[in-house]
This record gives C-alpha cells, structure tokens and sequence, in this order.
C-alpha cells in the first residue's frame, strides 16, 4: 500500500475545507487532480474515507481515523526536517493549566545549568494532549491520562484538588471545604473544562452534584468565570500555585480524590533530548 505524503496533505485538506474546490485551491492544485489524489489514497487504502453525498464533503468514520493518524505523520515529518534543520531547536514544553506547579521554575533553572546548549519553550496549548498529537511539542505535563494510542504517559506524582472561588463567596475564607458544602444552597455553577479539566460532576454523589455547569475552554476564561462570581471551579494544587488572579481564592477540598499528574510524550520522540529532560522531570519532582 504505497500511501505518500501527498495523499495525506490532500486528505487533510478536504477535511478542513469542505470541499475539493476549496481543498485544491489551498493546496495550489487543481479540482481534478485533487479528485484523482483522492480516489487513488481511497483505492490504496481499500475504504471509502469522504463521504461525496453533499456538496460539502465530510469524512466518513474510517476517514476520520485514517486522518487522525495521518496528521500525526505529517506532523511528525514536519519535525523530523526542523530538527534535520536545526538540531538544536528549543524542545518545547507543553501544558494546559500549569506545568509542575512550584516545581516547575526549579526543573527549567536545573535544565539550564545543565544544557544551556538545548534552551527550552514553554507552550501552553488548550487541548487535551497539551500540543502533542498535533506536533505543536514535544514533551507535555498532563493532569488526565491522555487517551490517544500514540502517546506514552507515566505517572509523575499526585496533587490534592482545590476548589476555586470568587475571593467574596461565603466559603472563600475557609482553611478547607468538602464537596457538599461547594453545591449546598445558594450554589454557583461549577466552571467545566470537559476536553482539559480533572473536575467533573461525578466527583460528588447524584443527590449532591451541582445543579448548573457552564463550559469553559482555556485556563483564562476559567479565571475569569470564578473572579466575576459566576461560578466556582476545581482545579489541582499546581493550578493554584500557577495561576494566582485578582478576585479568585483557591480553597482545598478535603473529601477529593488526589489527581495524578503525568509526563507524556510522542511515542515517537520528536526531539532528540526528549530521554533527557524526561530525566530532568523525575529529579526535579523527586527533590
């Protein structure tokens, strides 16, 4: 089955723009030759992957997992030149809510004593794989064990959960609080992140969860949500120590299960030092 690259930039393509038109115009082609590189990846592969019924073109479901990982090689060649490049890039260092929490400014002075030749990026992506299925890095700290086969994760430490509050909620000025009392009437709605977040209704019994939720997508507007009292929001210790905000209290919960955070990485490794700063990562948390 010989797929080549082509095939995969065509296919990606049509998914991101509905059309072969529109496909062909971005990939600087033309209509019928974009159609013929479709036809021949679809003959190749065995399946049907675009369903034609519509005259806006959508992936069948074996289309859609035949790009997902598609994608993944794209990106994955992508790096592999950047580093045939430029060896020594920055390895860049992906996270969602926090890195390592208070740990987090010793492990990157420890990197650079120790490699000031490899200078590392830090990158916050709002995704569940912190930037890593998409290629945008190369090493990511997680809160949620990442579901995607193609990423290796292992078990770093545990951090409570705290609860966050706007700074003038009635429990806000409490050492600790337990789950029940955060829905106990008058309750706010709990902020949801539900592709990022360790929070989720589950966390309480049926007859104690919150009557309300409201979806956020990025650590900002989450922020933002609890400080103008529109909702309280759970998050790990290590979001707390990242991510002081004027009007927001983080509380811990007492009664909460611990969350695991994890190191993860292609299983691919898109960076030569990705071995070494791994190492870096279990000494600076085991310090």
């Amino acid at each position: 089955m010989d797929v080549e690259v082509r095939h995969l930039k065509a296919l990606a393509a049509i998914a991101e723009a509905g059309t072969v038109t529109a496909a062909a115009a971005r990939l600087h082609m033309t209509q019928p030759a974009l159609s013929r590189t479709l036809a021949q990846l679809e003959a190749r592969v065995g399946v049907r992957l675009v369903d034609r019924s519509s005259r806006h073109l959508d992936l069948t479901p074996a289309g859609a997992t035949f790009l997902g990982h598609g994608r993944a090689i794209l990106a994955h060649l992508d790096a592999a030149l950047a580093e045939t490049r430029a060896v020594d890039r920055p390895l860049r260092l992906g996270y969602t809510c926090a890195v390592l929490g208070r740990q987090s400014v010793p492990l990157l002075r420890a990197w650079r004593r120790r490699h000031p030749d490899v200078p590392v990026d830090v990158v916050r992506q709002d995704n569940s794989t912190a930037g890593l299925a998409t290629g945008d890095t190369d090493v990511a700290v997680l809160r949620t064990f990442p579901a995607d086969p193609r990423i290796c994760a292992e078990a770093l430490y545990t951090e409570d959960l705290v609860c966050a509050l706007p700074d003038d909620h009635r429990l806000a000025d409490r050492a600790r609080v337990r789950l029940a009392e955060l829905t106990a009437a008058p309750a706010l709605p709990l902020a949801l992140w539900p592709e990022i977040g360790t929070a989720s209704v589950d966390l309480w019994p049926p007859a104690q969860r919150p009557d309300r939720t409201v979806e956020v997508h990025n650590v900002d507007a989450w922020l933002n949500l609890v400080a103008s009292g529109g909702a309280f929001g759970i998050g790990t210790a290590g979001t707390a120590e990242s991510h002081g905000h004027p009007g927001v209290r983080f509380v811990p919960i007492e009664d909460a299960p611990a969350a695991t955070v994890y190191a993860a990485r292609p299983a691919h490794a898109t960076h030569p030092r990705t071995e070494e700063f791994l190492a870096e990562v279990r000494r600076a948390v085991s310090a």
